[in-house]
């Protein structure tokens, strides 16, 4: 297991075990990489008020995201090419996730396919996915996610292209000999074209990804899952009343980890926002700077229903594998668990905006 105290010192080990284009494909963010850094700086500024004198014997960070239940509300964010950590990759994340009882959000873009992460995860699972410019292709995909047993669709709206990040561009990002994309097995599909000073990433989203996808799209995906969808890439809360009006069953308040639009606001700053607009008529997640078990309490406080945890995830699947996946996990569970009976309260539903300083 892990021999950290902090989800924040995962980093530097990685980056000593990972080959460059590796860690800096998952560390980086776009251009100046501002709204990466504000993701943790945003939570920091905020600031927790406790209450006292409350019995916490006995506490139950336990919740229920559509309707399933999850033993702490931190969900694995999706993200692509686990494989570029540990050879066991997706399989290996999916068993950490089903372990600490809870739901991992796999990728289109991963390593092993979407029935071989099925097979590794007993637990809740959902499937993210970006729509290609091939609808029947994005279909059979949509339609593969409900036969494997997925139980949502998460649909990731704010990448019509991919943000300009300059580490990739630099590496010239691909995947290395013997990684592919699993979900698809035509080369095309499967693989990164090569690339001179550019992401391989890059120019594989300009020649596949739909950028013309709109509102009637998620209408779309609706009619042929039959899975409830949830939208992740929403910090407007125009985007949020729209995302209600054409029946996203939730949303994730994000920006992308700070790899699309720099100088985009921190998600934990928009999420009050986005809150009072939704009006509770739909879920709302949040992701985007998590690092201390605080972080989650005050994304909570502030209206969500649960957290996305992304990075720190692949830094521990880089360190020890599926061991290291689950101790991220349990780190966060034991901050969780602190915080909250130091604030008082013995169950999420006793988390409210009361627990914020108000400035």
């Amino acid at each position: 297991m892990l021999d950290v105290l902090s989800l924040d010192e995962l980093e530097p080990m990685a980056r000593a075990r990972l080959p460059r284009m590796a860690f800096d494909y998952i560390a980086g963010g776009a251009e100046d990489e501002w709204t990466l850094q504000e993701n943790r700086a945003a939570f920091q500024r905020l600031q927790l008020i406790p209450r006292v004198l409350i019995d916490v014997t006995e506490r139950d960070l336990a919740t229920t995201v559509l309707g399933a239940r999850i033993s702490l509300p931190v969900l694995v964010a999706p993200m692509a090419f686990h494989s570029l950590t540990h050879t066991d990759g997706e399989l290996a994340t999916a068993r950490a996730a089903a372990a600490a009882g809870t739901i991992m959000i796999a990728s289109t873009a991963s390593n092993y396919s979407m029935e071989e992460i099925a097979a590794s995860c007993t637990a809740s699972r959902w499937f993210q996915l970006y729509i290609y410019r091939d609808r029947e292709l994005t279909r059979s995909l949509v339609e593969r996610a409900a036969t494997a047993g997925y139980e949502a669709l998460c649909v990731t709206v704010d990448a019509p292209l991919i943000g300009r990040r300059p580490r990739d561009a630099r590496n010239q990002f691909s995947l290395p000999a013997g990684i592919t994309m699993g979900n698809f097995k035509e080369a095309a599909r499967a693989d990164l074209p090569e690339t001179e000073r550019e992401s391989g990433l890059a120019a594989y989203v300009a020649s596949q990804w739909d950028a013309g996808v709109t509102w009637k799209d998620v209408e779309w995906l609706r009619s042929i899952s039959g899975l409830p969808v949830v939208l992740k890439g929403i910090l407007s809360t125009e985007d949020a009343r729209l995302a209600v009006e054409h029946g996203a069953a939730g949303i994730v308040v994000s920006n992308h980890g700070g790899r699309q639009l720099d100088t985009a606001p921190a998600s934990i700053t928009v999420l009050p926002h986005i809150v009072e607009a939704v009006q509770g008529r739909i879920e709302i997640l949040l992701d985007g700077g998590i690092r201390r078990g605080t972080d989650v309490l005050k994304a909570l406080a502030l209206g969500a229903r649960a957290c996305l945890l992304g990075r720190p995830v692949l830094w521990g699947l880089a360190l020890e594998g599926e061991e290291g996946a689950r101790a991220v996990l349990d780190i966060l569970r034991v901050e969780l668990d602190s915080a909250m009976a130091l604030a008082g309260c013995r169950r999420i539903e006793e988390v409210t905006s009361a627990l914020i300083l108000k400035t």
